[in-house]
């Protein structure tokens, strides 16, 4: 028999607060995180603005001659997993170490590492690179840092699925616990992406907003006027425990992991196909796994990215899967207030899922002033709201085809 798996501690990074609680108040207040960039200078650049990260100090959560070891999605991660860490009120001990694991996704990885060298490589020469660039650089790291800050001894992994790097991560964990590889995982996702290569990359693939005038209502997923995505950053980060453990050890739980899909398009690097095939079979893989009637679901954290493809195939694929129940639910984009956090988003969202069930509450999707015909879903427009939720669906989609989601439910003992 499959051994059920619950969340007891989620922690989030993001452009709306450094921590759990002040990213979801901010969600809930309807918040936008964008505004112009300052990690570097965007002169010369089409797109002049992101979802950045404000107020980070990584000497909160790491010690300062580690600072310079990691890269910035890494620190992000770190401090992720801080919050989580805290609130499931987690202490790794020697009896258990062994079989507490660490899973953690990015899509980028360190490109501000990589510039940085780069850079050092072009004015000084090879011996100008620093020896910390390549752990401070590569995917996995994140996970290795933060299974040496807690002394997690299990398995040890990473995904690098675009964005859908992090429900990877997830959705592999609760598969390790489920089958008896792991009792308790440290799993999610980071990304710090907000660099000239990244912003000038996805601006050259005409993939972002160009709303330079007023970043906070660039980003309008399943609006009309949408035209692109903001590019975010940040970390989210789950503690997910096998039940009888977390029982045991008397932690709060605050939702319950029910199902896990993927599946892959087969079609295109960046676009999806027409009749949504891939993002149609990894929702009805993901209800299959549950055991989940469509009906049962009542709120759809969206991939919505708020670029035009997406968001109108999306739709479509809510539609085909839960039939006439689909206008029923809710499906909202918390990237229209914390951007689109690549191959962190599917963490972040994860952790958003989580407290939706928590604390019974939808988050908005902001910025949604003019329908789409083709998306003609309730999109919790503009206000937070008040809902009985029992199950809720995260999706997850990334370049290459690559589709990820996760159902969650209300616990109940």
């Amino acid at each position: 028999m499959a051994r059920r798996v619950v969340v007891t501690g989620v922690g989030l990074v993001s452009a709306l607060g450094v921590g759990t609680e002040e990213t979801w108040s901010s969600l809930l207040a309807g918040k936008s995180g964008a505004a112009p960039i300052t990690h570097f200078d965007t002169t010369g650049f089409p797109v002049t603005f992101a979802a950045e990260v404000k107020g980070f100090d990584p000497l909160r959560f790491i010690e300062k001659k580690e600072v310079k070891k990691m890269g910035l999605f890494i620190q992000f991660g770190m401090a992720a997993a801080e919050f989580a860490v805290q609130q499931a009120g987690l202490k790794i001990t020697p009896d258990f170490a062994e079989h507490t694991g660490v899973y953690i996704g990015s899509g980028i990885g360190g490109f501000d590492v990589i510039e940085r060298e780069h850079t050092a490589l072009m004015k000084g020469g090879p011996r100008r690179i620093s020896p910390f660039f390549i752990p401070a650089a590569i995917v996995n790291l994140a996970s290795g840092f933060i299974s040496i800050r807690w002394g997690a001894k299990g398995p040890n992994s990473a995904t690098c699925t675009a964005c859908s790097s992090s429900a990877h991560a997830v959705g592999d964990s609760y598969k390790l616990i489920e089958r008896g590889d792991a009792d308790v995982m440290i799993c999610g996702g980071a990304e710090a992406a907000i660099t000239p290569m990244g912003v000038g990359g996805f601006a050259s693939m005409r993939a972002l907003s160009t709303r330079n005038a007023e970043p906070e209502r660039a980003s309008r997923p399943f609006d009309r006027d949408r035209d692109g995505f903001v590019i975010g950053e940040g970390a989210g980060v789950l503690i997910l425990e096998e039940l009888g453990f977390a029982v045991k050890r008397g932690a709060r739980i605050l939702a319950e992991v029910a199902g896990y899909g993927m599946s892959g398009d087969a079609f295109h690097i960046t676009q999806p196909s027409e009749d949504a095939d891939g993002a149609v079979r990894v929702m009805r893989n993901t209800l299959r796994d549950a055991k989940v009637a469509p009906e049962q679901v009542s709120y759809i954290n969206a991939h919505g990215t708020s670029t035009p493809y997406n968001d109108r195939l999306e739709s479509l694929a809510i539609k085909k899967v839960f039939g006439d129940h689909a206008r029923k639910i809710g499906v909202s984009s918390t990237k229209s207030m914390t951007g689109h956090l690549l191959g962190g988003a599917g963490g972040l969202e994860a952790g958003v899922a989580t407290l939706v069930l928590r604390d019974q509450i939808l988050p908005p999707t902001i910025n949604y002033e003019n329908p789409d015909p083709n998306c003609d879903l309730d999109y919790v427009p503009n206000h937070a709201r008040q809902a009985s939720v029992e199950y809720v669906l995260s999706n997850s989609f990334g370049f290459g085809g690559t589709n990820a989601a996760l159902l969650f439910k209300r616990y109940s003992e």
